[in-house]
């Protein structure tokens, strides 16, 4: 099974939920299947303020915006360091 790199096109969308990762890494049989795991994990937009988020509490983040996320196929990530 192939791995995807998802990121949002503009990386200074609010949308995107990582603010310390550009760029986040899915195994996954294929682009839809990737977004679709994306969307499960990430499913609203940002809510409040970056230090007091309020989950579930807005639209869906990128679900009705699907142009907004970059989803291309790339190699397995490495294991991180410690």
């Amino acid at each position: 099974m192939p791995w995807y790199a998802v990121k949002p096109r503009d990386p200074a969308d609010p949308r995107w939920p990582l603010v310390t990762a550009p760029v986040l890494t899915i195994k996954a049989g294929d682009v839809d299947e990737a977004r679709a795991k994306f969307e499960q994990a990430y499913p609203t937009h940002p809510f409040g303020t970056p230090a007091s988020p309020v989950p579930d509490a807005g639209m869906s983040g990128f679900r009705e915006d699907p142009d907004a996320l970059l989803i291309e196929e790339t190699e397995e990530p490495s294991s991180p360091t410690r």
